[in-house]
């Protein structure tokens, strides 16, 4: 563990790639297609909505002044106003109409009875049975949206709602950032794709689990295949990458004989920014630059490359979406067993949760090497097993990391 101390600890890595990621350059998309982006420009309200004000019920739209009698008052019903139609009727003292949800609001109305809380005496009779107050069950004019107004900032992440939003504006396209092109290269003699026959190799599974990813992420990934264990290999398909935004490779990256990623980075010019990290698993990670396209050099085992891209790569792809929050998210929950460790490297546990007692409770999976993903294809999250601790007890306060990758 001599090399630990000059170890990155995560939180910096992560840093020094946010800060060398800006949004990409805005294009304008149809809404459907901007879904996990971030808005490019401030979006102003075109419409005020509702335009009216509605009904939040079923019910009879009423005068609060003729409710002030003893209960219950009878009301006449001047028409039924449905939703889509405008009213035609201004109320009158002793007058109401019956009204949907949604539907605009009678003149001189300033509340709605709910159905349930009247009686119906006659088609053009009702007895409403409760006094309410001004502003009973009413949307008022505008409460969505008020023309002119800022209806969504610059940089906020456009999610399903935020898109109703547009669309109820009569938004059919917005303007984000455009996806991020991500190269992805696997490395190694030892890997065959998954039709050929293995001959004593084994299938790549990293890149198009990487490309399913970035997919996922946001981006836009094209697979380069597997680069042979020469540096000459990999540098010539890391020569194809010009254009990219981001390029990924997965292997290569640590002290061995055939471990020639870093070398061939140099040799194209790409600026190495740091290499290695405190975390297990993922700790031979490289990142480098060149121009603006980010090199994201990932360990070759295959839970170790979805790690590492959940801590680092995610988060980078969704800053060049322009969205500003981008570190993982994190929920509290308590340990359903024992951990202990070195002291050293923060570790990233695969675990399972449940609801218990109004907690989530984390139990790790049995196996946490590195090579194995059946482990990964049952975790939901990452227990984050701090450096600097090398013991956590059962019933343990842990900090929990959804993973992106759960189905």
């Amino acid at each position: 563990m001599s090399d630990v101390p000059a170890l990155l600890p995560v939180e910096e890595a992560r840093a020094r790639i946010l800060e060398r990621c800006a949004p990409l350059p805005t294009e304008w998309v149809p809404g459907d297609d901007a879904l996990g982006r971030a808005l490019a420009e401030d979006v102003l309200a075109r419409r005020t909505l509702p335009p009216w004000d509605n009904s939040a019920m079923d019910g009879y739209a009423v005068r609060t002044a003729d409710l002030s009698s003893p209960l219950p008052v009878r009301l006449t019903v001047g028409e039924t106003v449905f939703a889509g139609k405008l009213p035609t009727r201004e109320l009158t003292p002793g007058t109401c109409a019956r009204i949907m949800t949604g539907a605009p609001l009678p003149p001189g109305a300033d509340a709605v009875v709910m159905r349930e809380r009247t009686r119906p005496l006659a088609p053009d009779s009702v007895e409403v049975l409760e006094a309410v107050a001004p502003g009973n069950f009413i949307r008022p004019r505008g409460e969505d949206a008020r023309e002119g107004d800022v209806l969504l900032g610059r940089g906020t992440p456009l999610g399903i709602p935020e898109l109703g939003l547009l669309w109820a504006q009569g938004m059919t396209s917005v303007p984000v950032p455009r996806r991020p092109r991500v190269a992805v290269l696997s490395t190694g003699d030892e890997l065959c794709r998954a039709d050929e026959p293995p001959d004593g190799r084994i299938v790549d599974t990293n890149a198009p689990a990487l490309a399913l990813a970035v997919r996922r992420a946001g981006g836009l990934p094209t697979l380069l295949g597997i680069a042979r264990d020469t540096r000459e290999a990999v540098q010539e398909a890391l020569a194809r990458t010009d254009g990219f935004d981001v390029v990924l490779t997965s292997a290569g990256v640590s002290v061995g004989d055939h471990d020639f990623v870093k070398d061939a980075l140099g040799a194209l010019g790409v600026e190495q920014h740091f290499w290695r990290v405190a975390i297990k698993p993922g700790k031979p990670l490289v990142v480098g630059q060149r121009g603006p396209t980010l090199f994201f050099g990932l360990p070759g085992n295959p839970t170790s490359s979805l790690v590492t891209f959940e801590l680092f790569v995610r988060p980078a792809l969704r800053r060049l979406l322009g969205i500003q929050d981008v570190e993982p998210p994190r929920v509290s929950g308590r340990l359903d067993g024992r951990l202990s460790k070195p002291p050293g490297l923060a570790h990233f546990v695969r675990v399972t949760v449940s609801w218990r007692a109004g907690e989530l409770w984390a139990k790790p999976l049995g196996t946490q090497t590195s090579g194995v993903l059946r482990s990964a294809s049952a975790a939901t999250h990452l227990l984050h097993f701090p450096r600097e601790i090398s013991s956590l007890t059962d019933g343990s306060h842990v900090e929990l990391l959804p993973l992106s990758w759960v189905a």
